[in-house]
């Protein structure tokens, strides 16, 4: 999984924290963590284009919430910066080689490999799906009480 996943979950959190709703740019939201600014804004534009993000553009524009954090699953997260491609791909090297030419098995069956890890995958998903990130908000907040008002003096804010 790319970098993108974690500085995209981390932006919108950062977003969450902001009370006042006014845009930040992706250059201040990209030096509220140190990151390159043109990297961040790729994955920024990604999470404008699967609705988790609204752009303002302009001068007093920049990056919004385009719904609470409480209804954006960290599966929404991950599709939006990486897709919604399996994280296994079977290249069905079963059937390659001297085991592929010496093979009696069924090969007409789907591949042990790959249905184990489709249902991991699954897993992986469903576990994803099921955490919002409010349930990780909730955390940052026990770990660290004074994280919201951190957030919003490194965007300009009281």
């Amino acid at each position: 999984m790319s970098k993108g996943v974690e500085w995209a979950m981390h932006t919108l959190l950062n977003l969450g924290m902001l009370e006042d709703g006014e845009p930040v740019s992706s250059a201040q939201l990209a030096a509220g963590h140190g990151l390159p600014a043109a990297y961040l804004n790729k994955q920024l534009q990604l999470l404008v284009k699967a609705e988790l993000l609204t752009s303002t553009p302009g001068p007093r524009g920049g990056f919004t919430l385009a719904r609470p954090i409480d209804s954006i699953s960290l599966l929404d997260v991950v599709v939006a910066i990486e897709g919604n491609e399996p994280i296994f791909r079977c290249a069905e090297i079963r059937r390659c080689g001297k085991i592929g030419e010496l093979s009696t098995g069924n090969t007409s069956t789907t591949c042990a490999v790959k249905r184990a890890m489709y249902r991991a995958d699954m897993a992986w998903r469903e576990a994803l799906a099921k955490q919002k990130l409010s349930d990780v908000q909730n955390e940052l907040d026990i770990d660290n009480p004074s994280v919201r008002r951190t957030v919003r003096r490194a965007f300009g804010g009281a």
